[in-house]
């Protein structure tokens, strides 16, 4: 599934209609059916319904709902927000088609407040004001009519997107309906994972209004994609019955030191619990005694240290060829000679792949043009903080433009780019991205990172090309989050929580 964009939907739109012969008003009618339908599924027919359309093709859509809900049963009131001159083409067609029914419409004219006692009086509300051509601040009577629907504590039910949100970039500059559901047609929109989007669609579901996803590839047009079941499960490696460990990959994890002892830890348990062979923690001496007593499954390298922190020069003593996959930062410490590392890393290995994570993500800055030459995969796990280190720029600005930052990063470098947040965005040297929409705050603990770094390290080990190996792993620990939320709280859900659940999810 893809997640678009207004212009890319006006597009769509326009090939339906123009070289397709699916008249707009037919795409609206359909629009409005999926609305209705999702209200059918979801409430009874008792239930009074007040739709609050604008004069723009949102509206229609609302128009359309309005007429097909009185015609299954419900109480409806159309609140139509505008001026009848200023409605167009297909939503011109459907207003007067509800009016040549005369059914119940209330016109909204600036300055009367009756609007707020039919907010209050409903029992479910439609969300049909302003669709996805908004940006920039939602003004005046929108605004108080929005302020009072989200007071009112309703149900809101928004038609494609809520308003006020920008589908673009996820904006919401200075209110937006925060819906229950979202019911958007033909594709996600892009706003819906970035920015404020997260947090007022509530749950989302996209309506076929017969705009095919087809045209995307018949037009060659480059849109991030959305991670599902279907494409984390296929995106597994398949496990050979008959293998044993060494068919199943190495990983090498260099990390840990005196102040971060558990970030290697999580990260060698998940990459064990998620299918690996063997995983080989490169510590310092100073904490190997308490690591080993707490990760029986792991062999060991222990590294000459500087008390604290690992000493660069050990490693230069490793035999690097063993291993498939190379891991590089959970627990490292900023204070220890990370630059001097990653030279020797990118010196002694070929063609494995590297994982850079945590803090070896702050030494990485300093070695970025270096990666273009590196023969082997190159994944690097930042979340905003790290990515804001890693560019330049500040959070704000990574979190405002989360997608192109990714992919220009990606492709300027040549890497795989795992850009963590609420929404996780996936890039790759091609420039190809992803998004993850799924995932909560059950991940935003301590040691969460470390988990998802060593997910990706077991499933590249297994064979998974780092693409995979990113979809599957993301996924997958964004699930166990929220299904372990769900069976007890947000609160208490622990990155051992996550690593234990993962052989489930991987087993369905």
């Amino acid at each position: 599934m893809y997640a678009a964009d207004q212009k890319t939907m006006q597009t769509l739109d326009q090939y339906t209609m123009q070289q397709l012969g699916l008249p707009g008003a037919v795409l609206m009618e359909n629009a409005g059916n999926a609305v209705v339908q999702e209200i059918l599924n979801d409430y009874p027919r008792h239930k009074r319904i007040l739709v609050i359309s604008g004069q723009g093709n949102n509206g229609g859509d609302g128009f359309v709902v309005a007429r097909r809900l009185i015609d299954f049963g419900y109480e409806v009131l159309l609140c139509f927000i505008g001026k009848e001159e200023k409605l167009k083409g297909d939503a011109r067609i459907h207003h007067q088609v509800y009016k040549n029914r005369h059914l119940p419409l209330y016109h909204h004219q600036d300055g009367e407040d009756q609007i707020f006692a039919f907010v209050r009086d409903a029992d479910v509300i439609v969300d049909a004001m302003l669709g996805t051509g908004v940006s920039g601040k939602v003004r005046s009577p929108f605004f108080e009519i929005i302020k009072a629907v989200n007071e009112s504590g309703k149900d809101v039910i928004s038609v494609d997107v809520p308003s006020g949100l920008n589908s673009n970039t996820g904006e919401v500059a200075n209110i937006a309906v925060t819906a229950k559901k979202t019911i958007t047609f033909a594709m996600p929109k892009i706003g819906f994972f970035v920015g404020d989007g997260p947090k007022v669609i509530g749950e989302w579901k996209v309506a076929d209004i017969s705009v095919p996803e087809s045209i995307v590839e018949t037009l060659q047009l480059k849109l991030p994609k959305l991670i599902d079941s279907e494409t984390a499960k296929e995106s597994l490696p398949k496990r050979k019955k008959h293998g044993h460990k060494g068919t199943f990959g190495h990983c090498l994890v260099i990390g840990g030191s005196k102040y971060y002892v558990g970030a290697p830890v999580y990260t060698a348990k998940a990459a064990f619990h998620s299918g690996i062979g063997l995983v080989t923690l490169a510590i310092p001496e100073t904490i190997y005694s308490h690591v080993a007593g707490t990760c029986h499954e792991s062999l060991f390298f222990p590294l000459s240290d500087t008390g604290e922190f690992i000493d660069p020069k050990a490693l230069e003593t490793i035999d690097y060829s063993k291993y498939k996959t190379i891991v590089f930062g959970p627990g490292l410490g900023r204070e220890c000679d990370g630059n001097a590392m990653l030279e020797t890393l990118l010196k002694k290995l070929t063609t494995q792949t590297i994982i850079v994570d945590a803090d070896g993500l702050y030494f990485l800055k300093n070695h970025l043009n270096q990666l273009r030459h590196y023969e082997g995969n190159i994944i690097a796990t930042p979340h905003p903080g790290e990515m804001a280190t890693l560019t330049g720029k500040s959070v704000a600005e990574i979190e405002s433009a989360r997608l192109e930052i990714a992919k220009h990063f990606a492709t300027e470098y040549q890497i795989y780019l795992v850009l963590k947040g609420h929404r996780t965005i996936l890039a790759t040297p091609e420039g190809k991205l992803w998004i993850n929409p799924h995932g909560n705050d059950a991940l935003g603990k301590g040691g969460s990172g470390d988990v998802l770094t060593g997910l990706i390290a077991s499933l590249v080990s297994q064979q998974s090309d780092p693409l995979k190996a990113m979809i599957a792993a993301s996924y997958y620990h964004a699930i166990a989050a929220e299904e372990l939320g769900k069976k007890s709280s947000n609160y208490g859900v622990t990155p051992m929580d996550i690593i234990q659940y993962i052989p489930v999810l991987f087993g369905r």
